[in-house]
């Protein structure tokens, strides 16, 4: 790809890289500086594409943080949503993120600790009932299987959040943080320690929308998403 910016839409559209961007941005990926090419074309080509994705109601948004994504303003190409369980797993991704701790090595973390922080937060009542409200619903339930349970879902939160761009999972262990999960720390943005204020937002179990309403338990947004 040449290093000079795109002079007009059909040069951009006609680029080798066009196909797979755009099939990422519309399943809700994000793409950042990790993503190479993928991220050097969207630099390259951003004016341009901001007013063509504009007519299939949606926004391509940039973010100071490295990353790019589509913002849907309308319903042209529908939209999807994150369940509660997922941005509660986003969101304590993202206190992991902030942590210096993470910075040293190297933004990998284990699985371990990402349970340990969701534990810790939450405890395993809370967290069952996140993660698995079904069971929880059921009433008493044995702990051990529970716990099973909830890294199950957890796993399956994981998942979800590699395909939009959040995370890479290395192995069975370890996960890679991208700078994509800031998104989770919106709602605390411009605060003075937004470790502390997402973590009192994990705590009281607040799922932000994007017009200011809490999220049910089984339903949640993050900003939302466009659908496939």
């Amino acid at each position: 790809m040449s290093a000079t910016t795109f002079h007009t839409l059909e040069e951009a559209l006609g680029d080798e890289h066009y196909p797979e961007v755009d099939l990422a941005l519309r399943r809700g990926r994000h793409i950042g500086r990790d993503d190479g090419t993928m991220y050097e074309y969207l630099v390259d080509a951003q004016a341009l594409l901001e007013a063509f994705y504009r007519r299939f109601g949606c926004e391509l948004i940039q973010q100071s943080d490295g990353y790019f994504y589509l913002l849907p303003s309308g319903d042209r190409l529908g939209r999807r949503q994150l369940s509660a369980g997922e941005m509660l797993v986003g969101q304590t991704l993202a206190l992991l993120y902030l942590d210096p701790a993470t910075l040293q090595h190297g933004g990998i973390v284990g699985r371990e600790a990402l349970l340990q922080r969701l534990s810790a937060l939450l405890g395993t009542d809370v967290l069952v009932r996140t993660l698995d409200p079904r069971r929880a619903r059921r009433g008493k339930y044995d702990e051990r299987i529970a716990a099973e349970a909830v890294r199950t879902k957890v796993g399956d939160a994981l998942r979800r959040l590699a395909e939009l761009g959040f995370v890479d999972v290395l192995d069975d262990t370890r996960l890679r943080l991208r700078p994509a999960l800031m998104r989770f720390a919106e709602p605390v943005r411009g605060l003075g320690d937004r470790s502390a204020a997402l973590e009192r937002l994990v705590r009281v179990g607040e799922v932000v929308l994007d017009d200011g309403e809490q999220a049910s338990e089984d339903d949640a947004s993050l900003d939302e998403e466009p659908a496939p």
